[in-house]
């Protein structure tokens, strides 16, 4: 998915300041199984899904614990760095080989000083991102494994061909079998 789109999926600048955006913004490659934001560590980018697929995880008691995973088009973020400047809670990895567009928070805080519309923008990433954060919680709290494993092919059809069993079950917060005696019912 190219930035403008990712951009004008968020809140839709025009050539003016999407060129202010774009010029902060630096595209990169990440191998397989790189994290790009860290637990416990102030994040000084916050990053958008061009290609791939990342996981967004926690440890809990020597567990990871699977909040959920990003696809193209998608925003890759530590809520508490961008808005606080303080270390997160999640760590996000890479599961596949991915491009991302990376920005610098320091930037783009200082764009948002300067510029009302790219401000606007700014809010509206974090109200997306709010609403996302909702929407995992309610997918764990009052759906069940079934219905939170058939909103997942929903997103990304071919999921179980990308990422591992092990890593879709625990985000469904069951074991393998579960899943797969679920995976054999919707065949």
């Amino acid at each position: 998915m190219e930035f403008r789109e990712i951009v004008n999926a968020v809140y839709t600048l025009n050539d003016e300041h999407y060129s202010l955006l774009e010029g902060i913004s630096e595209l990169i490659e990440v191998p397989k199984k790189q994290t790009v934001i860290y637990a416990d560590k102030t994040s000084p980018y916050l990053y958008f899904q061009k290609e791939g697929i990342c996981r967004i995880y926690y440890n809990k008691e020597e567990r990871e614990i699977i909040l959920g995973f990003t696809f193209p088009g998608e925003v890759l973020i530590s809520l508490n760095s961008y808005i606080h400047r303080k270390p997160g809670y999640e760590t996000i990895q890479t599961l596949e080989k991915s491009q991302l567009y990376r920005i610098s928070t320091q930037k783009l805080q200082e764009l948002y000083k300067s510029n009302n519309e790219i401000c606007n923008w700014g809010r509206r990433l974090a109200e997306i991102e709010a609403l996302m954060i909702e929407e995992r919680l309610m997918l764990r709290l009052f759906k069940s494994s079934s219905e939170s494993y058939e909103e997942l092919l929903k997103k990304a059809p071919n999921i179980t061909n990308r990422i591992k069993l092990g890593y879709i079950a625990t985000y469904l917060g069951i074991s393998q079998v579960t899943l797969s005696r679920i995976r054999g019912i919707k065949k």
